[in-house]
């Protein structure tokens, strides 16, 4: 009798351990089932990015300088105009030069008069030192004479040509082939050597992004840049250079973006740079609700009733998803709102 009540007791345990081995698994298989928007939250890697100082620029800017001290007379361009390298923009006169010139063309003729005097001691004495009146030394004396009124004519017309040439460099030339971004000195102003006069792009246009030191180590040539256009289009292109220096605790570099709007050299724009890669929870965005400015997302625990937890998220840099923070664990399986709550809405 003892057997026989024995058996069916551990007969009646292991179907009972059986069956309960085997109802959650198949319960969850069920809610599975049962709502196809369940999603497992697993991490992918995410690309981060920085916002940075961006600036529509060119390659290089050329400055047309005041060579000589002088008066603007005429400056023939604006901002805007498109000039050619080596094209004269304007000059500059120094009403000083040309005393100076005018000084030195009159040593310079006095010194031919001399020189021609000179000449003719020289011939006769010559002519009468062969006919045995003049001695050899009164001929070489003459000689020596006419060298110095030679030499005193060329001194006095190189005074008056180094006059004229820098007279010459009062004429500005356009130093790029370029748009001109500043020409602001009206003719009739007093300048000084190494004044600017104009401003003028050289080379094409690319955007330059001032970036802090601490991103020095993660961006590169090729690193992809975003920029935001003034119509909120977002422009993507990637970095053509970065410099090797760091000034005032940035550093620079130049992007090349195709769209962007060169009619406005200098003009500011919203950019971010791609500055790596690391784990995060990504998620897509219908999955996320927002009521009275916290965003929430649905988890169904395991054998239990789906609920509401609070998320703080982040833009993932896919369109259509965001990046969780915090709220939400790996693994967590998360289903889509049935709908929004009254004065909710998507996360932005």
């Amino acid at each position: 009798m003892r057997k026989l009540t024995f058996i069916p007791t551990i007969a009646l345990a292991l179907a009972l351990a059986a069956c309960g081995s085997d109802a959650d698994p198949e319960g969850a298989g069920a809610q599975q089932a049962a709502d196809p928007t369940a999603l497992a939250v697993q991490e992918v890697a995410v690309e981060r990015w920085t916002a940075v100082s961006a600036e529509v620029s060119t390659v290089d800017q050329a400055q047309v300088l005041a060579r000589i001290p002088g008066i603007v007379t005429s400056l023939s361009v604006k901002e805007g105009d498109y000039v050619q390298k080596g094209q004269a923009i304007g000059r500059i006169v120094d009403s000083q030069l040309g005393y100076q010139s005018g000084a030195y063309g009159a040593q310079a003729a006095a010194a031919a008069a001399q020189a021609a005097q000179a000449q003719a001691e020289l011939s006769r004495t010559k002519y009468l030192y062969e006919n045995g009146v003049y001695a050899k030394a009164r001929l070489e004396q003459a000689q020596a004479a006419a060298s110095a009124a030679q030499a005193q004519v060329r001194a006095a017309q190189a005074q008056q040509q180094a006059v004229n040439a820098v007279a010459g460099q009062g004429v500005l030339y356009a130093p790029a082939s370029g748009r001109v971004l500043m020409a602001d000195v009206p003719p009739g102003s007093a300048v000084a050597p190494g004044m600017p006069i104009a401003v003028i792009t050289s080379g094409p246009v690319v955007v330059k992004l001032e970036m802090p030191e601490s991103l020095a180590g993660k961006v590169h040539a090729g690193s992809e840049v975003r920029v935001k256009a003034d119509n909120g289009d977002v422009l993507t292109g990637t970095i053509q250079r970065v410099y090797p220096s760091v000034a005032g605790g940035q550093v620079r570099a130049d992007a090349q973006v195709a769209g962007i709007d060169t009619s406005l050299i200098g003009r500011r724009l919203a950019a971010e740079v791609a500055s790596g890669k690391d784990k995060g929870l990504v998620i897509p965005q219908d999955y996320v609700v927002t009521r009275y400015g916290v965003d929430y997302v649905t988890i169904r625990p395991k054998g239990g009733k789906p609920a509401s937890m609070p998320v703080q998220t982040a833009p993932a840099g896919e369109a259509g998803k965001v990046e969780i923070l915090s709220g939400v664990n790996k693994g967590d399986v998360i289903v889509k709102p049935a709908a929004p709550a009254a004065g909710g809405g998507k996360a932005e």
